[in-house]
C-alpha cells in the first residue's frame, strides 16, 4: 500500500461522485483506509443524541471519500493536477503540481 501524497490543510478538486467540481481543504487525512475528509463536500445528516456538552438534534458533517476520488488543485489555474515530488537545492524535498510545475508544499 502506497502513503498518501494528499495532506491535511492541502487545496483539493473533487473528480468524481456527487460533489464532482467543488473545491476544498482536506480537514483530516485516512492512509490506512486511503481516505480524506474535505471540508464542504460529502455532507451527512447525523442524529446526535443530546449529552451534557452539546444539544440533540440533526447535525449535518462531512464524511470521509476515498483518495482517488480528489486531485489537487494547481496552485495557478486553480484546475486539477497530478503531484510530483522535486528535490531542492538545500535538500528539502517538496510536493510540485504536474500542470505548472509550482510548489504545493508551504
Amino acid at each position: 500500500m502506497a502513503g498518501l501524497n494528499v495532506k491535511k490543510g492541502d487545496r483539493v478538486i473533487v473528480i468524481a461522485g456527487k460533489d464532482k467540481g467543488k473545491i476544498g481543504e482536506v480537514i483530516a487525512a485516512y492512509p490506512r483506509e486511503e481516505r480524506v475528509v474535505v471540508q464542504g463536500v460529502n455532507k451527512v445528516k447525523k442524529h446526535q443524541r443530546p449529552t451534557a456538552a452539546a444539544a440533540g438534534g440533526i447535525v449535518e458533517k462531512e464524511a470521509a471519500i476515498h483518495v482517488s476520488n480528489v486531485a489537487h488543485v494547481d496552485p495557478k489555474d486553480n484546475k486539477p493536477t497530478r503531484v510530483g515530488v522535486k528535490v531542492l537545492e538545500d535538500g528539502r524535498k517538496v510536493r510540485v503540481a504536474k500542470r505548472s510545475g509550482e510548489v504545493i508544499d508551504r
